[in-house]
């Protein structure tokens, strides 16, 4: 027996990188501190995501905010899409780990589990399957049960 038929065969099953997003910037965290502590966050939140655009912890906190189901489902929505190209920018080719446990994903994530709850109120049900499919694609382990309770179901 030949050196080679001696070594052991390793075999390895790998995927794509999970995808850590960037950071948003610090204005955007100081605009969603300076929300939550208002009277009317609504408000401070849709000046922020007009000035940040981009901003994913921005549209998920807009969508957690409003009052109106319709309203909200749309704030989701934007932010979902903002963050597919978040991902495709940061490496993402539509497979690969987006992990709720780093925490630079997680307004994405939020905007992804806002848009599945409001799917189901709004009673779009292929859309809130799709939603839910998808959250769970990204991460086996799903939604962390905080998340989830975060978002009142109106």
């Amino acid at each position: 027996m030949s050196n080679d038929e001696s070594r052991p065969v390793t075999m390895s099953v790998t995927g794509p990188e999970p995808v850590v997003l960037p950071a948003e910037p610090a204005e955007v965290a100081a605009g969603l501190q300076a929300a939550a502590a208002s009277d009317d966050p609504s408000s401070l939140l849709r000046q922020l995501v007009a000035r940040f655009p981009s901003s994913l912890d921005g549209w998920a906190a807009l969508g957690d905010a409003e009052r109106d189901v319709t309203i909200r489902y749309a704030c989701y929505r934007v932010g979902y899409h903002r963050g597919l190209d978040a991902l495709r920018a940061n490496g993402w080719r539509g497979a690969g780990d987006v992990r709720w446990s780093v925490p630079t994903n997680r307004g994405f994530l939020r905007c992804l589990l806002g848009l599945h709850v409001m799917s189901k109120a709004i009673g779009d049900s292929a859309e809130a399957e799709r939603t839910l499919l998808f959250l769970h694609q990204l991460d086996r382990s799903g939604p962390p049960r905080e998340e989830i309770e975060a978002i009142s179901v109106p």
